[in-house]
């Protein structure tokens, strides 16, 4: 007999982590920070919630910090086996790893200064850059479709989820008394209108299937609708002469814009002067990109190659397709930013605005009635954001309250999430409605709305808590 404890992304959408146990063994899927209000951080301070010497290894289903984030946490408190996820998942992984423990530093240290100030005990960082760099040692890199071994009656298989480079459905093959039943974890999974990443991966016959619900409760614009939306944005603020901002993730979204915008662009639609990539994460992983560019859909490389004037296919990049994109790497380089009033397009993080470049340039451009912001991400509740998104009057950013004078446009259909109908169509890839479905990393109401939508198709679909174990 297996069984499942279900110790976060259950009550939302952050702190991916399950705890898979068979009689001789014990997995990890996932090992997510919890991200948003202050109160569902602080669930990061408390200990594992397992003694980690008992952790045979640790299947990642992506890099994304809500799945990955708390890796340095586990090999800190002593986890010393192996951590598998699919070759890209590596290099974002390290690149993820370390910002997040660099901004944790950042972050403690100007806590401490405020502390000291007012008497106050001193803090330390959730966890520091050589934490994250120890973890990264027991990262081990397997390519889609192979099956390995995992632990001792365990053996997994990575799957291609779509939601970004690396990103895996995970499949869990059990022996035990000579039976073999088959767990399968979707991980994030994608949508099927997105750029660059192929469609998920349809995945056969099993026992118990864990299946995310970001968006269990929408539907998703058409992406002819959202593109239509962007392009008449573009031409609008290129009209009024304002500045555009896209708050967007480092990892997948970023570059779906990219190459959205290098469409624009080849059609001769992109009359802006230039694009600004003011993210060196998000320049780092764009790289990364480029270098896994046969997990690529068959259409949008087939773009890239013939943007490139070059021979050599390995010098395909969004660069070709978009010209005019700059880096901006420095924090000069990010500054000077400020001094542009109009013709630029400036994408940075963080997606929700709660850190990073995008608040200054949110501060410099918010006041400005011939500015835009195209938000093309989620915005959790809590975020500044989801305030914006919401009408907020005023934005505050580094003590200084801003008037929201800019127009604000919201584009689902860029979700890197798969929508209600394609997490259903997902489902069809199974053979028949007999395993067990749990549905998690999600908010309650689009769990509750995607579990009677399962139920008509004949699912008996179930809804776990936090800390609850289900055997199988």
């Amino acid at each position: 007999m297996a069984r499942i404890t279900f110790l976060g992304a259950v009550e939302g959408v952050t702190g991916s982590m399950y705890l898979l146990e068979t009689g001789r063994s014990r997995v990890l899927l996932d090992c997510g920070l919890f991200q948003g209000r202050r109160v569902e951080e602080e669930a990061n301070l408390k200990p594992l919630p397992f003694d980690v010497h008992t952790i045979d290894a640790v299947l990642l289903s992506h890099a994304h910090l809500d799945h990955s984030g708390r890796i340095p946490l586990l090999v800190a408190a002593g986890y010393s086996g192996i951590i598998y996820m699919t070759r890209p998942t590596v290099d974002l992984v390290e690149v993820l790893l370390k910002d997040a423990a660099s901004l944790q530093e950042r972050d403690a240290e100007w806590e401490n200064k405020r502390r000291q100030r007012a008497g106050k005990p001193l803090i330390e960082p959730l966890y520091r850059t050589e934490d994250a760099e120890k973890a990264l040692k027991n990262c081990h890199g397997v390519r889609y479709y192979k099956r390995f071994k995992v632990a001792p009656g365990v053996e997994a298989r990575f799957s291609d989820a779509g939601h970004i480079l690396g990103s895996a459905i995970v499949e869990v093959f059990i022996k035990e008394d000579g039976q073999e039943k088959k767990l399968v974890f979707s991980g994030d999974l994608g949508n099927s209108q997105a750029a660059l990443l192929r469609d998920p991966d349809p995945v056969g016959k099993a026992d118990v299937v864990m299946m995310e619900s970001t968006y269990g409760d929408r539907e998703h614009r058409s992406m002819e609708d959202t593109l239509n939306e962007f392009e008449e944005v573009i031409e609008t603020a290129s009209a009024n002469g304002g500045n555009i901002l896209i708050p967007s993730f480092a990892v997948g979204r970023t570059q779906e814009i990219l190459f959205r915008l290098g469409e624009l662009y080849q059609a001769g639609k992109l009359r802006y002067q230039a694009v600004y990539l003011d993210s060196p994460m998000a320049i780092a992983v764009t790289e990364i990109y480029h270098r896994y560019q046969n997990v690529y859909n068959d259409e949008d490389r087939d773009s890239l190659e013939s943007a490139e004037t070059g021979e050599n296919p390995r010098k395909r990049s969004l660069h070709a397709l978009l010209p005019i994109l700059r880096y901006s790497i420095t924090t000069q380089e990010s500054i000077a930013l400020n001094r542009i009033e109009s013709g630029a397009i400036i994408v940075a993080g963080s997606g929700m605005c709660n850190g990073g470049r995008i608040r200054h340039h949110l501060k410099h451009n918010l006041w400005r009635r011939q500015s835009h912001v195209i938000f093309v991400g989620y915005q959790a509740e809590g975020t500044p954001g989801r305030a914006l998104v919401d009408g907020a009057t005023h934005f505050r950013t580094a003590g200084e309250e801003v008037a929201v004078k800019a127009s604000i446009h919201t584009m689902g259909g860029f979700s890197a999430h798969a929508s209600q109908s394609q997490l259903l169509e997902w489902l069809k890839g199974f053979p028949d409605t007999e395993a067990r479905l749990f549905l998690v990393h999600g908010e309650q109401g689009a769990k509750e709305t995607l579990q009677a939508a399962c139920r008509e198709q004949g699912w008996n679909a179930e809804v776990p808590g936090l800390d609850e174990v289900i055997e199988f």
